[in-house]
């Protein structure tokens, strides 16, 4: 396959496959080598789902919050299920997201730049290879794209076929998305429509239509005052990217294609794609693989990444320092954020990177709970938040960003909020295949505290 230079690293040849010369984490034992192969081929023989220019637009979306004029809502699922791919979860989980982006905007007067964890996101990374049931030990489910949830030894075998299945997933899913943001679903006039049922009577719901009321107000003002409102296009649509953690390296090169315009790589199974913290390694595979692609791109770091590390990657990831490109997804926990965040943050300063800055309060804030369910509370998500933003304003920085798990459905998953779940309600509506999600209302209880954060 052709190669290129890694943008800003001359003396590095980089191809779609200059991965596969690393270690490279995480990634599933396939025991059919040549039925790997096959699917890969198969992919790369397939369509792109996005295209480089979108990416393009989201890089300078995202440059746009870099420069502090906006900010990033970066929210979905933990792991889609293939069984998950309903009009009517895809729906639900678009309307929480834009009511947040509604409070957001309304509520700190600045840009909401929506993506979507969403139409891509089939595979996560595990602690361990292997779980134990009952003296049973059976390969650990590394989602969707992988295997089976089920705990059975023929499900839980990583199948290649299941890459296939994935693109076609993603397909329908994003299809269906493109139809509800560009046709009419997502205009500002249906902003009551996106309450969701059971949100509507609680106090986060009554909070929420207070806006939605307020808005409405403000279109009837334009409107009186002569503004052609059917002529706003920014009023009847939005922008919804996709991404994923970019973990299944084999998937992710079979859909990487070239650029006709610019002649740059990008890869075309989402919008933006980010590295985690199990595969941030600077001589790793997915830092190599995400080097050479120009998507937009993010990199989760957590209590254990010094500055160095983090201006390491600014360097290996975006070294032209280009504004947009990167994203840094701080995960340090509530307890942990403020001492272990604001060395990180100066340093990258210091060096002079413009990066977009988000805070994911989720997954350093994970516990098992009494009952074996794992859980977190929304009071320590609020507590990253609340340290976040104080070390963003202590440290002069823009608090760039929010990257959260949620749903569209009545989950009991997470415990607390204003509507709140506790703790013996924790295992009655208990549904994600891997980390627990935010509810609609504890999403609405975050968007308000977010929006209060920015204003102040």
């Amino acid at each position: 396959m052709t190669t290129q230079t890694t943008p800003g690293l001359s003396e590095t040849p980089w191809s779609p496959r200059s991965w596969r010369d690393l270690p490279a984490d995480q990634q599933p034992p396939w025991d059919d080598p040549a039925a790997l192969d096959e699917a890969m081929a198969e992919l790369s023989r397939w369509p792109p789902l996005v295209f480089a220019g979108e990416a393009r637009d989201l890089t300078a979306a995202l440059g746009d919050v870099c420069a502090g004029r906006g900010f990033l809502l970066h929210a979905g699922d933990c792991a889609e299920s293939f069984d998950g791919v309903g009009a009517d979860a895809i729906r639900d989980k678009l309307k929480v997201i834009l009511q947040m982006a509604v409070v957001l905007t309304y509520g700190a007067g600045v840009k909401t730049v929506k993506v979507g964890r969403i139409a891509g996101q089939y595979a996560k990374p595990r602690s361990s290879p292997a779980e134990s049931r009952d003296g049973v030990e059976l390969p650990s489910f590394r989602g969707h794209m992988v295997n089976d949830i089920a705990f059975e030894a023929a499900a839980r075998r990583p199948d290649p076929g299941r890459l296939l299945e994935s693109y076609h997933h993603a397909a329908a899913t994003l299809n269906l998305l493109r139809a509800f943001t560009k046709g009419g679903f997502a205009d500002l006039r249906r902003i009551h429509a996106w309450n969701l049922e059971f949100a509507a009577a609680s106090s986060e719901g009554a909070r929420y239509e207070q806006v939605a009321a307020e808005i409405d107000r403000a279109l009837r003002f334009m409107a009186a005052c002569g503004i052609d409102l059917d002529r706003e296009k920014s009023l009847h649509e939005v922008d919804l990217y996709t991404s994923h953690e970019a973990l299944i390296l084999g998937y992710e090169e079979s859909l990487t294609r070239r650029d006709s315009l610019t002649g740059d790589w990008y890869d075309c199974s989402a919008h933006l794609l980010w590295i985690g913290e199990r595969t941030r390694r600077l001589d790793g595979a997915h830092v190599e693989f995400l080097s050479g692609v120009r998507n937009p791109i993010g990199c989760k770091l957590g209590p254990a990444a010094t500055a160095a590390e983090a201006v390491a990657l600014c360097e290996r990831l975006n070294p032209d320092r280009e504004p947009g490109r990167l994203t840094l997804i701080s995960r340090m926990g509530a307890g942990r954020v403020r001492d272990a965040l604001a060395p990180i943050l100066r340093g990258v300063a210091e060096a002079g990177h413009p990066v977009v800055w988000a805070c994911d309060p989720m997954h350093a804030n994970t516990f098992t709970h009494a009952s074996g369910y794992k859980t977190r509370r929304l009071d320590d998500v609020m507590a990253e938040l609340r340290g976040f933003f104080e070390v963003c304003r202590d440290t002069g920085t823009w608090p760039g960003g929010l990257h959260i798990e949620l749903t569209g459905d009545d989950v009991t998953e997470c415990l607390g909020g204003s509507e709140e779940v506790t703790d013996a309600d924790l295992e009655s509506r208990y549904e994600t295949m891997c980390d627990p999600r935010l509810n609609a209302l504890q999403s609405l209880d975050l968007a308000f505290e977010v929006a209060e954060l920015l204003r102040s």
